[in-house]
């Protein structure tokens, strides 16, 4: 083909591909819409089990932060019936954690965008808590038993603590995500009634370091 022939069909060419990326942009826009949606729709749904969540959380909190003390830099060695009441309050308060349905393994990896990340920091946070808290009790009877078993707990102990520790921060760092998504997404233009800033600023404050973090950080290292 030559000439007039070779210019018609390379002008064909050229049109043909013009349409297809034209095509194509639109499908990507209208994908990504799409997927803006469906974060929004998931976010608003993690707020809800945060809200439902967060009596359980309250108390756990308060207990933990009561308890902490006694143990952020090793086991005590005689703990007084104070001490350990204290130490059982926070064991119990752990185990009454629930890990809201949405969060849990079956469902939580359908969750996008935000409330994914939303709900792996609280499923850390209950993992975490109520296993530090359940070994920690656990060390501090066979550490009053004695004898090799008192010796492996108070070696491991460490592990524990950072594991109580380590639950926290990771429930305190839910806000930080929540505020981020919620803004990422849009904010109140894009969500409107259906998830307020004044909600997002409620949870945050409830989900924040001030409110949940523990300190003073843990000061015993395993081996130490």
């Amino acid at each position: 083909m030559t000439g007039p022939g070779l210019r018609r069909a390379a002008a064909l060419l050229a049109l043909g591909l013009a349409l297809a990326a034209g095509s194509g942009c639109g499908s990507a826009s209208e994908s990504t819409s799409a997927d803006a949606r469906a974060e929004r729709h998931d976010l608003v749904v993690a707020v809800h089990a945060l809200s439902r969540a967060q009596a359980q959380t309250d108390t756990e909190v308060a207990a933990t932060k009561a308890a902490w003390p006694l143990v952020a830099h090793g086991l005590p060695t005689q703990p007084s019936a104070s001490d350990r009441a204290k130490i059982a309050a926070a064991h119990h308060s752990a185990n009454g954690l629930h890990l809201p349905s949405l969060f849990g393994q079956g469902r939580s990896p359908g969750l996008t965008g935000p409330a994914s990340a939303v709900a792996g920091a609280y499923d850390g946070y209950v993992g975490l808590s109520w296993t530090g808290w359940k070994m920690i009790e656990a060390a501090l009877k066979a550490s009053a038993a004695g004898g090799a078993r008192a010796s492996f707990a108070r070696a491991n102990s460490p592990l524990y603590i950072e594991s109580v520790y380590d639950g926290h921060f990771s429930v305190s760092q839910i806000g930080k995500k929540l505020t981020e998504g919620y803004a990422k997404l849009g904010g109140p233009a894009a969500f409107g009634e259906t998830l307020t800033q004044a909600e997002v600023d409620r949870l945050a404050a409830v989900y924040s370091e001030e409110a949940a973090r523990l300190h003073p950080h843990p000061g015993v290292k395993l081996g130490s």
